[in-house]
């Protein structure tokens, strides 16, 4: 190896270490820079690859004569163009088939095997069982055939079996196995796999050029290769463990931060910001945290002089009583009592303890109809057209039917939707600046907030924690989880005055934006390091 490949080995192993596909890349990189003939010295007392391949040749044709092989058809020569690089002294370029023969493996379905027997079955992409009896008698490669095609694995067991989705290759002498393996890695047979259901086709693999070095040189390759992928896999370890520590810290600091009353835990993250929140999974955490402690009172400083939330239910109530009076809303049952064993925990001084339907005008399900993209009355908003929080108006179909007939289903800002089954089970979507006439589906509920309410801490609720753990624990279903609307409406939630729901809601959207940086962030740094990767590849 010469000392501009070694240096650049080094600096990779540093760039890889920081990059989020960087060791991949490294091994990608090491396989590439041995094939390549960089990767160790060569010696000049080895015998040339073109000895080696004439003895392959004459080994071929004394089986061709034996009837042990058919006569392998003739390959077209190498074109200069076809050359990539130049190659070392004493190595060669040489068609894959005219070194390597890909066999097919043998029918041998689930009911026929064994599965107590000593040899492997291998299938296209690894071990799929056991048999008493071995159809390859000695240690060879397994190319993916069907399915996984292109997929490699290394037998190292004197007998093993091939099934028909499979081919297996057996190097002849003067082609060393585990050489041989490393330089199928980087061919990528799998980019040669056509169809719905891939397939490789060995005469396609036969015609790709190969080099191939001299017998002594293949086994200082791969000493070396072995050599360098253990450092590499160090090197995922040390990662790997780092990773996991930094989560494990996050999370102990979050659990304090919810826990203790003082600010030392969110002093501590803030002196931390930049280790901790090198990964996405930790400002996820960070976001459940906020959410957490604004349900708590935690978030936003009390204010004595605000009104207590008692009185604000006053005028909650005033307000539904005036709606019924109008008929625009049904009077409502009287909700169950909340029992001291359903709260999670005490609140601020003015707060109160009430369920999802006190501080609500209305909560129902949506209209039953198909979708149809060519109807325009009236649009249908259903579950899958909400994502990320957000709806785009123009993809939403419509509904065979009349605004007069969906008068009650029709949203309204401020309306909050919550998906009611599925995956998306409990996701909500605020209504707000809608220019369109549209129902909603009757997968999903409409929760109507009191006038009263600023609507966004509600919003913000049913982001929270607090909301989730209650939701998960209402659902039904052994399939598909479900929630119905009366689990929904009698779910717990902490009321604050108003004053300071408008100031948790700021709150929320301040430290909010500061995670969206934070993401903004991690993405830059990953860009970053994964250019710099491809800027240290480009180099070989």
């Amino acid at each position: 190896m010469t000392d501009a490949t070694r240096n650049l080995l080094e600096q990779h192993f540093d760039t890889a270490f920081a990059a989020p596909d960087g060791i991949a890349k490294l091994r990608e990189l090491i396989l590439t820079l041995a094939m390549q003939g960089k990767l160790v010295a060569q010696d000049p007392s080895d015998p040339p690859a073109s000895e080696l391949l004439k003895e392959i040749e004459v080994e071929k044709q004394r089986l061709v004569k034996e009837g042990k092989i058919k006569k392998p058809r003739p390959l077209p020569p190498i074109k200069p163009e076809e050359v990539p690089y130049q190659l070392p002294q004493g190595w060669e370029w040489v068609r894959l088939g005219d070194v390597l023969s890909f066999e097919y493996g043998d029918n041998l379905p689930a009911n026929k095997r064994s599965n107590s027997g000593e040899f492997p079955v291998y299938g296209s992409n690894g071990i799929v069982g056991t048999h008493k009896e071995a159809f390859v008698n000695e240690p060879c490669i397994v190319v993916g055939r069907k399915g996984s095609a292109g997929a490699l694995n290394l037998c190292l067991s004197e007998g093993c079996c091939v099934t028909d989705v499979a081919y297996y290759c057996v190097p002849p002498e003067g082609i060393d196995l585990n050489f041989c393996f490393k330089l199928l890695h980087i061919l990528k047979l799998d980019s040669l796999g056509k169809g719905i259901k891939p397939g490789l086709n060995r005469n396609e693999a036969y015609e790709l050029a190969i080099a191939i070095p001299p017998l002594p040189e293949q086994h200082r390759i791969v000493a070396r290769i072995d050599q360098l992928m253990a450092r590499c896999d160090e090197l995922e370890k040390l990662r790997k463990e780092r990773e996991e520590k930094r989560v494990v810290v996050h999370a102990a600091a979050i659990k304090q931060l919810l826990d203790a009353p003082d600010g030392t835990a969110w002093d501590f993250i803030q002196q931390h910001f930049g280790e901790l929140y090198t990964v996405k999974e930790n400002v996820a955490e960070l976001r459940k945290a906020i959410l957490q402690l604004a349900v708590m009172g935690r978030l936003a400083p009390q204010n004595p002089n605000d009104p207590p939330a008692s009185e604000l239910l006053k005028e909650i109530e005033k307000e539904k009583q005036r709606l019924v009076k109008e008929g625009k809303i049904k009077k409502p049952k009287p909700l169950p009592p909340i029992k001291p064993e359903e709260v999670p925990y005490e609140l601020p001084e003015g707060w109160e303890w009430v369920r999802l339907e006190k501080v609500s005008t209305k909560i129902h399900y949506g209209y039953t109809a198909s979708a149809d993209h060519n109807a325009q009355n009236v649009r249908l908003l259903r579950i899958t057209d909400i994502q990320d929080n957000k709806v785009d108006w123009e993809t939403v179909p419509g509904c065979n039917a009349k605004k007069e007939d969906v008068a009650q289903y029709l949203l309204t800002d401020n309306d909050i939707l919550i998906a009611r089954t599925g995956g998306t089970v409990g996701k909500s979507y605020l209504v707000q600046g809608i220019s369109v006439d549209a129902a909603f589906a009757s997968y999903l509920i409409r929760v109507v907030p009191s006038g009263c309410m600023d609507v966004r801490f509600i919003k913000y609720f049913a982001e929270s924690p607090l909301y989730w753990k209650q939701l998960y624990a209402a659902c039904s279903g052994t399939g598909q989880p479900n929630v119905n609307g009366t689990s929904l409406s009698q779910l717990l939630l902490a009321l604050p005055p108003l004053p300071e729901q408008h100031r948790i809601v700021s709150r929320i959207d301040q430290l909010m934006a500061l995670c969206d940086t934070l993401e903004h962030r991690i993405d830059a740094a990953t860009g970053k390091q994964t250019q710099l990767l491809g800027a240290v590849m480009a180099q070989v």
